[in-house]
Protein backbone atom coordinates (compact mmCIF):
# COMPACT_ATOMS: atom_id res chain seq x y z
CA UNK A 1 0.00 0.00 0.00
CA UNK A 2 1.56 3.25 -1.11
CA UNK A 3 1.64 6.01 1.03
CA UNK A 4 0.35 9.90 -0.45
CA UNK A 5 2.41 12.29 -0.26
CA UNK A 6 2.11 14.96 2.35
CA UNK A 7 1.33 18.25 1.34
CA UNK A 8 2.11 21.54 3.02
CA UNK A 9 -0.77 24.16 3.54
CA UNK A 10 0.39 27.62 4.77
CA UNK A 11 -1.86 30.03 5.58
CA UNK A 12 0.28 32.88 5.64
CA UNK A 13 1.01 34.84 2.65
CA UNK A 14 4.80 34.51 1.34
CA UNK A 15 6.88 37.62 0.27
CA UNK A 16 6.54 36.78 -3.55
CA UNK A 17 2.71 36.51 -2.70
CA UNK A 18 2.94 39.88 -0.87
CA UNK A 19 1.06 43.02 -2.94
CA UNK A 20 3.66 45.59 -4.10
CA UNK A 21 2.01 48.29 -1.35
CA UNK A 22 2.88 45.58 1.67
CA UNK A 23 6.16 45.06 0.43
CA UNK A 24 7.17 48.67 0.53
CA UNK A 25 4.98 49.06 4.14
CA UNK A 26 7.15 46.43 5.36
CA UNK A 27 10.57 47.34 4.12
CA UNK A 28 9.75 51.14 4.77
CA UNK A 29 9.24 49.81 8.74
CA UNK A 30 11.83 47.57 8.98
CA UNK A 31 14.24 50.59 7.55
CA UNK A 32 12.93 52.53 10.30
CA UNK A 33 13.83 49.97 13.05
CA UNK A 34 17.39 50.03 11.80
CA UNK A 35 17.01 53.99 12.07
CA UNK A 36 15.79 54.38 15.72
CA UNK A 37 18.59 51.78 16.54
CA UNK A 38 21.10 53.70 15.19
CA UNK A 39 19.94 56.95 16.53
CA UNK A 40 19.30 55.92 20.62
CA UNK A 41 22.81 54.73 20.50
CA UNK A 42 24.47 57.64 18.24
CA UNK A 43 26.68 58.43 20.54
CA UNK A 44 28.56 55.00 20.95
CA UNK A 45 28.45 54.90 17.32
CA UNK A 46 30.72 57.89 17.33
CA UNK A 47 32.85 56.61 19.38
CA UNK A 48 33.26 53.24 17.92
CA UNK A 49 31.30 51.05 19.44
CA UNK A 50 27.61 49.70 18.16
CA UNK A 51 25.37 47.39 20.47
CA UNK A 52 23.40 45.11 17.74
CA UNK A 53 21.17 44.61 21.23
CA UNK A 54 19.56 48.25 20.61
CA UNK A 55 18.35 46.47 17.30
CA UNK A 56 15.76 44.09 19.03
CA UNK A 57 14.73 47.06 21.53
CA UNK A 58 14.29 48.95 18.51
CA UNK A 59 11.78 45.79 17.31
CA UNK A 60 10.23 45.92 20.40
CA UNK A 61 9.17 49.45 20.89
CA UNK A 62 8.26 50.08 16.75
CA UNK A 63 7.27 46.85 15.88
CA UNK A 64 3.86 46.34 17.52
CA UNK A 65 2.77 50.05 16.33
CA UNK A 66 3.60 49.13 12.71
CA UNK A 67 1.77 45.85 13.00
CA UNK A 68 -1.44 47.86 14.23
CA UNK A 69 -1.15 50.66 12.01
CA UNK A 70 -1.22 48.33 8.99
CA UNK A 71 -4.42 47.53 10.40
CA UNK A 72 -5.69 51.47 8.93
CA UNK A 73 -6.05 49.51 5.42
CA UNK A 74 -9.02 47.46 5.63
CA UNK A 75 -10.16 50.67 8.55
CA UNK A 76 -10.11 53.02 5.49
CA UNK A 77 -11.63 50.62 3.13
CA UNK A 78 -14.68 50.05 5.70
CA UNK A 79 -14.64 53.94 5.85
CA UNK A 80 -15.28 54.41 2.43
CA UNK A 81 -17.68 51.27 2.23
CA UNK A 82 -19.93 52.91 4.76
CA UNK A 83 -19.84 56.60 3.13
CA UNK A 84 -17.92 58.39 5.92
CA UNK A 85 -16.69 62.08 4.88
CA UNK A 86 -15.81 65.11 6.78
CA UNK A 87 -16.76 65.75 10.18
CA UNK A 88 -17.37 61.97 10.38
CA UNK A 89 -14.11 60.20 9.51
CA UNK A 90 -11.96 63.13 10.91
CA UNK A 91 -13.46 62.58 14.42
CA UNK A 92 -13.44 58.79 13.82
CA UNK A 93 -9.34 58.86 12.80
CA UNK A 94 -8.82 61.66 15.98
CA UNK A 95 -10.09 59.12 18.55
CA UNK A 96 -8.06 56.36 17.18
CA UNK A 97 -5.15 58.23 16.71
CA UNK A 98 -5.26 59.37 20.21
CA UNK A 99 -5.61 56.10 21.21
CA UNK A 100 -2.89 55.22 19.22
CA UNK A 101 -0.46 57.22 20.68
CA UNK A 102 -1.13 56.44 24.34
CA UNK A 103 -0.65 52.86 23.70
CA UNK A 104 2.43 53.33 21.84
CA UNK A 105 3.56 56.22 24.83
CA UNK A 106 2.58 53.72 27.46
CA UNK A 107 4.44 50.61 25.28
CA UNK A 108 7.52 53.20 25.35
CA UNK A 109 7.24 53.98 29.10
CA UNK A 110 7.40 49.82 30.15
CA UNK A 111 10.45 49.70 28.12
CA UNK A 112 12.42 52.44 29.59
CA UNK A 113 11.73 50.63 33.12
CA UNK A 114 8.72 53.04 34.44
CA UNK A 115 10.85 55.87 35.62
CA UNK A 116 9.81 59.22 35.95
CA UNK A 117 10.01 61.87 33.27
CA UNK A 118 9.39 65.61 32.72
CA UNK A 119 6.32 66.38 30.45
CA UNK A 120 8.48 67.29 28.04
CA UNK A 121 9.82 63.52 27.77
CA UNK A 122 6.11 62.46 27.75
CA UNK A 123 4.84 65.32 24.96
CA UNK A 124 6.92 64.77 22.17
CA UNK A 125 7.12 60.58 21.56
CA UNK A 126 3.16 61.22 22.24
CA UNK A 127 3.17 63.96 19.18
CA UNK A 128 5.34 62.02 17.29
CA UNK A 129 3.04 58.85 17.80
CA UNK A 130 0.33 61.21 16.17
CA UNK A 131 2.40 62.40 12.95
CA UNK A 132 3.28 58.72 12.54
CA UNK A 133 -0.46 57.55 12.63
CA UNK A 134 -1.55 60.78 10.30
CA UNK A 135 1.30 59.72 8.21
CA UNK A 136 -0.03 56.22 7.79
CA UNK A 137 -3.37 56.87 7.56
CA UNK A 138 -2.88 59.60 4.47
CA UNK A 139 -1.05 57.35 2.71
CA UNK A 140 -3.46 54.17 2.90
CA UNK A 141 -6.17 56.57 1.79
CA UNK A 142 -4.24 58.20 -1.20
CA UNK A 143 -3.69 54.83 -2.39
CA UNK A 144 -7.19 53.95 -1.94
CA UNK A 145 -8.76 57.29 -3.71
CA UNK A 146 -6.11 56.88 -6.24
CA UNK A 147 -6.92 53.35 -7.25
CA UNK A 148 -10.81 54.05 -6.89
CA UNK A 149 -9.46 57.22 -9.52
CA UNK A 150 -8.27 54.49 -12.16
CA UNK A 151 -11.31 52.18 -11.68
CA UNK A 152 -13.66 55.12 -12.50
CA UNK A 153 -11.10 55.94 -15.39
CA UNK A 154 -11.51 52.55 -16.78
CA UNK A 155 -15.16 52.40 -16.32
CA UNK A 156 -15.68 55.61 -18.41
CA UNK A 157 -12.84 54.03 -20.95
CA UNK A 158 -14.86 51.23 -21.55
CA UNK A 159 -18.49 53.43 -21.46
CA UNK A 160 -17.20 55.64 -24.24
CA UNK A 161 -15.59 51.88 -26.20
CA UNK A 162 -18.62 50.74 -25.72
CA UNK A 163 -20.42 53.94 -26.51
CA UNK A 164 -18.50 54.15 -29.94
CA UNK A 165 -18.75 50.71 -31.32
CA UNK A 166 -22.97 51.28 -30.46
CA UNK A 167 -22.54 54.15 -32.88
CA UNK A 168 -20.22 52.80 -35.16
CA UNK A 169 -22.78 50.05 -35.63
CA UNK A 170 -25.32 51.91 -35.78
CA UNK A 171 -23.53 53.65 -38.72
CA UNK A 172 -22.58 50.56 -40.41
CA UNK A 173 -26.65 49.50 -40.24
CA UNK A 174 -27.28 53.02 -41.79
CA UNK A 175 -24.86 52.27 -44.75
CA UNK A 176 -25.71 48.60 -45.83
CA UNK A 177 -29.43 49.07 -46.15
CA UNK A 178 -28.81 52.30 -48.44
CA UNK A 179 -26.20 50.33 -50.64
CA UNK A 180 -28.97 47.77 -50.58
CA UNK A 181 -32.32 49.95 -51.47
CA UNK A 182 -30.73 51.89 -53.95
CA UNK A 183 -28.48 49.35 -55.92
CA UNK A 184 -31.92 47.14 -56.37
CA UNK A 185 -33.43 50.34 -57.16
CA UNK A 186 -31.10 50.34 -60.07
CA UNK A 187 -31.72 46.36 -61.15
CA UNK A 188 -35.73 47.33 -60.99
CA UNK A 189 -35.33 50.33 -63.92
CA UNK A 190 -32.90 47.64 -65.91
CA UNK A 191 -35.70 45.32 -66.03
CA UNK A 192 -38.27 47.27 -67.95
CA UNK A 193 -35.64 47.83 -70.84
CA UNK A 194 -33.37 44.79 -71.25
CA UNK A 195 -34.07 42.33 -69.15
CA UNK A 196 -30.98 39.90 -70.30
CA UNK A 197 -28.73 43.07 -68.82
CA UNK A 198 -31.11 42.56 -65.41
CA UNK A 199 -30.39 38.82 -65.03
CA UNK A 200 -26.55 39.90 -65.32
CA UNK A 201 -26.79 42.58 -63.12
CA UNK A 202 -28.93 40.35 -60.59
CA UNK A 203 -25.73 37.55 -60.78
CA UNK A 204 -23.33 40.54 -60.28
CA UNK A 205 -25.49 41.86 -57.09
CA UNK A 206 -25.44 38.72 -55.71
CA UNK A 207 -21.46 38.85 -55.64
CA UNK A 208 -21.50 42.35 -53.91
CA UNK A 209 -24.14 41.12 -51.35
CA UNK A 210 -22.09 38.37 -50.15
CA UNK A 211 -19.13 41.17 -49.35
CA UNK A 212 -21.31 42.90 -47.44
CA UNK A 213 -22.51 40.16 -45.70
CA UNK A 214 -19.21 38.28 -45.29
CA UNK A 215 -17.85 41.50 -43.49
CA UNK A 216 -20.99 41.87 -41.60
CA UNK A 217 -20.86 37.86 -40.56
CA UNK A 218 -16.90 38.34 -39.86
CA UNK A 219 -17.35 40.97 -37.18
CA UNK A 220 -14.51 42.60 -38.79
CA UNK A 221 -15.13 45.61 -40.16
CA UNK A 222 -11.71 46.28 -41.66
CA UNK A 223 -10.73 45.09 -45.22
CA UNK A 224 -8.17 45.54 -47.34
CA UNK A 225 -7.56 48.35 -50.10
CA UNK A 226 -7.94 46.24 -53.09
CA UNK A 227 -11.05 44.57 -52.07
CA UNK A 228 -13.11 47.39 -51.53
CA UNK A 229 -11.50 48.51 -55.16
CA UNK A 230 -13.07 45.01 -56.53
CA UNK A 231 -16.32 46.12 -54.81
CA UNK A 232 -16.44 49.10 -56.33
CA UNK A 233 -15.61 47.43 -59.45
CA UNK A 234 -18.47 45.28 -58.94
CA UNK A 235 -20.32 47.78 -58.31
CA UNK A 236 -19.45 50.13 -61.41
CA UNK A 237 -20.16 47.14 -63.78
CA UNK A 238 -23.60 46.53 -62.61
CA UNK A 239 -24.18 50.24 -62.99
CA UNK A 240 -22.70 50.20 -66.35
CA UNK A 241 -25.32 47.87 -67.89
CA UNK A 242 -27.64 50.73 -66.74
CA UNK A 243 -25.22 53.74 -68.29
CA UNK A 244 -23.72 52.35 -70.70
CA UNK A 245 -21.46 54.32 -72.61
CA UNK A 246 -21.99 57.20 -70.68
CA UNK A 247 -19.89 56.08 -67.62
CA UNK A 248 -16.32 56.25 -68.63
CA UNK A 249 -13.79 55.43 -65.72
CA UNK A 250 -10.17 55.91 -64.96
CA UNK A 251 -8.64 54.30 -62.65
CA UNK A 252 -4.95 56.31 -61.14
CA UNK A 253 -4.17 53.64 -58.36
CA UNK A 254 -0.86 53.44 -56.09
CA UNK A 255 -0.24 49.92 -56.83
CA UNK A 256 2.27 49.74 -52.89
CA UNK A 257 -1.23 50.77 -51.25
CA UNK A 258 -3.67 47.70 -52.02
CA UNK A 259 -2.65 45.89 -48.70
CA UNK A 260 -3.79 48.89 -46.37
CA UNK A 261 -6.73 48.56 -44.23
CA UNK A 262 -9.65 50.84 -43.89
CA UNK A 263 -13.52 50.63 -42.98
CA UNK A 264 -15.62 48.25 -45.19
CA UNK A 265 -17.85 50.19 -47.70
CA UNK A 266 -15.88 53.21 -47.78
CA UNK A 267 -15.61 54.01 -51.20
CA UNK A 268 -17.98 52.83 -52.85
CA UNK A 269 -20.92 55.48 -51.09
CA UNK A 270 -18.25 58.05 -52.62
CA UNK A 271 -18.78 56.11 -56.06
CA UNK A 272 -22.43 55.86 -55.76
CA UNK A 273 -23.01 59.65 -54.89
CA UNK A 274 -21.08 60.81 -58.15
CA UNK A 275 -23.11 58.10 -60.26
CA UNK A 276 -26.41 60.05 -58.90
CA UNK A 277 -25.73 63.91 -59.43
CA UNK A 278 -22.94 63.52 -62.10
CA UNK A 279 -24.53 60.68 -64.05
CA UNK A 280 -28.19 59.70 -63.47
CA UNK A 281 -29.48 63.23 -64.87
CA UNK A 282 -27.72 63.80 -67.86
CA UNK A 283 -27.62 61.52 -71.22
CA UNK A 284 -24.21 62.91 -72.00
CA UNK A 285 -20.90 60.98 -70.96
CA UNK A 286 -19.09 61.56 -67.59
CA UNK A 287 -15.88 60.62 -66.80
CA UNK A 288 -15.26 59.37 -63.03
CA UNK A 289 -11.90 59.47 -61.42
CA UNK A 290 -10.85 57.17 -58.90
CA UNK A 291 -7.58 57.64 -57.43
CA UNK A 292 -5.10 56.15 -54.31
CA UNK A 293 -1.79 57.34 -52.80
CA UNK A 294 0.09 56.61 -50.46
CA UNK A 295 2.52 59.57 -48.64
CA UNK A 296 4.84 58.12 -46.55
CA UNK A 297 6.27 61.33 -45.73
CA UNK A 298 2.94 62.33 -43.95
CA UNK A 299 2.13 59.15 -42.75
CA UNK A 300 -1.63 58.82 -44.91
CA UNK A 301 -3.19 57.11 -47.45
CA UNK A 302 -5.33 59.17 -49.83
CA UNK A 303 -8.27 58.49 -51.53
CA UNK A 304 -10.13 60.38 -53.97
CA UNK A 305 -13.51 60.43 -55.99
CA UNK A 306 -14.35 63.15 -58.50
CA UNK A 307 -16.24 63.38 -61.39
CA UNK A 308 -16.77 66.14 -63.70
CA UNK A 309 -20.64 66.59 -63.19
CA UNK A 310 -22.64 69.84 -62.58
CA UNK A 311 -20.89 70.44 -58.79
CA UNK A 312 -22.76 72.33 -56.21
CA UNK A 313 -22.21 75.50 -53.59
CA UNK A 314 -20.72 74.47 -50.24
CA UNK A 315 -24.12 75.01 -48.68
CA UNK A 316 -25.98 72.95 -50.42
CA UNK A 317 -23.67 70.04 -49.70
CA UNK A 318 -23.56 70.86 -46.01
CA UNK A 319 -27.77 71.04 -46.42
CA UNK A 320 -28.16 68.35 -48.56
CA UNK A 321 -29.93 65.10 -46.43
CA UNK A 322 -28.45 62.33 -47.75
CA UNK A 323 -26.56 59.73 -45.90
CA UNK A 324 -23.42 59.09 -47.50
CA UNK A 325 -20.64 61.28 -47.24
CA UNK A 326 -22.67 62.42 -43.54
CA UNK A 327 -22.11 58.99 -42.41
CA UNK A 328 -18.59 58.01 -43.69
CA UNK A 329 -17.29 61.25 -42.00
CA UNK A 330 -19.08 60.29 -38.85
CA UNK A 331 -17.12 56.50 -38.98
CA UNK A 332 -13.93 58.00 -39.89
CA UNK A 333 -14.13 60.55 -36.72
CA UNK A 334 -15.50 57.52 -34.43
CA UNK A 335 -13.19 55.12 -35.78
CA UNK A 336 -9.85 56.77 -36.25
CA UNK A 337 -10.01 59.53 -33.63
CA UNK A 338 -9.89 62.21 -35.14
CA UNK A 339 -6.34 61.27 -37.18
CA UNK A 340 -8.70 60.60 -40.65
CA UNK A 341 -10.42 63.04 -42.39
CA UNK A 342 -12.97 62.95 -45.53
CA UNK A 343 -13.24 66.53 -47.29
CA UNK A 344 -15.23 67.93 -50.37
CA UNK A 345 -14.02 70.17 -52.91
CA UNK A 346 -16.83 71.27 -55.07
CA UNK A 347 -18.46 74.18 -56.84
CA UNK A 348 -20.83 74.99 -59.11
CA UNK A 349 -19.91 73.57 -62.83
CA UNK A 350 -16.64 72.00 -61.30
CA UNK A 351 -17.61 68.78 -60.35
CA UNK A 352 -17.09 67.04 -57.41
CA UNK A 353 -14.41 65.83 -55.48
CA UNK A 354 -13.97 63.84 -52.13
CA UNK A 355 -10.79 62.77 -50.43
CA UNK A 356 -10.37 60.50 -47.88
CA UNK A 357 -7.38 60.35 -45.75
CA UNK A 358 -6.27 57.70 -43.68
CA UNK A 359 -3.14 57.36 -41.30
CA UNK A 360 -0.88 54.62 -42.59
CA UNK A 361 -0.75 53.15 -39.08
CA UNK A 362 -3.89 51.11 -39.28
CA UNK A 363 -5.61 51.88 -35.08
Amino acid sequence: MSIPATRTISFLPTPARLPLMWRIYIGLWLAYVLLVALVVQADQIMAGRFDPSMVFYSLCTTGPPGVVLALLWPLTGWMDARGLRGAARFGLHLALALGFGLCTHLLLVATMGGKARPLSWHAWPLMYSLMIYALVAGTFQTVRANAAAQRQALAAQQARTMLVAAELGALRSKLNPHFLFNTLHSIIALTGRNPAAAETALFQFSDMLRYVLDTERAGVDRVTLDAELDFVRDYLELEALRLGERLQVAWDLDPDAGDHLLPALTLQPLVENSIKHAFNPHSRPGLLRIASRRDVDQGVLRLSVSDVGPGAARAAVDASPGLGLRTIGRRLELDYAGRAALTVNTRPGAGFTVTVTLPLANP
